[in-house]
């Protein structure tokens, strides 16, 4: 059974950090693109960043350059996303996805979890 659990949400400052974690299990993880996307309230979910099977290529949107970092590990099977210098405009759900490089029909989706940046 594919699973993919989002861990290490939570409530911080604005110039806060965070460091979201997403554990899979189920498929073979480093065989997989790994993502984290977000969805504001009231939004269409986004691409925040994007990291390739191997080698380990990254890409980030716009809005999370220099301040967001992608990493995995794949004895682990853990996918990171390293969040500083958090503005209140990335309070969002989070999501961690698992893309397979070839065949795009295994596609999965963790359950999100919440970031809020507020004072």
């Amino acid at each position: 059974q594919v699973q993919l659990v989002e861990s290490g949400g939570g409530l911080v400052q604005p110039g806060g950090s965070l460091r979201l974690s997403c554990a899979a299990s189920g498929f073979t993880f480093s065989s997989y693109v790994m993502a984290w996307y977000r969805q504001p309230p009231g939004k269409e979910r986004e691409l925040v960043a994007s990291i390739s099977n191997t080698p380990s290529n990254t890409h980030y949107a716009d809005s999370v350059k220099g301040r967001f970092t992608i990493s995995r590990d794949n004895a682990k099977n853990t996918v990171y996303l390293q969040m500083n210098s958090l503005k209140p405009e990335d309070t969002a759900v989070y999501y961690c996805k698992a893309v397979h490089p070839v065949l795009r029909e295994y596609t999965y989706w963790g359950q999100g979890t919440q970031v809020t940046v507020s004072s």
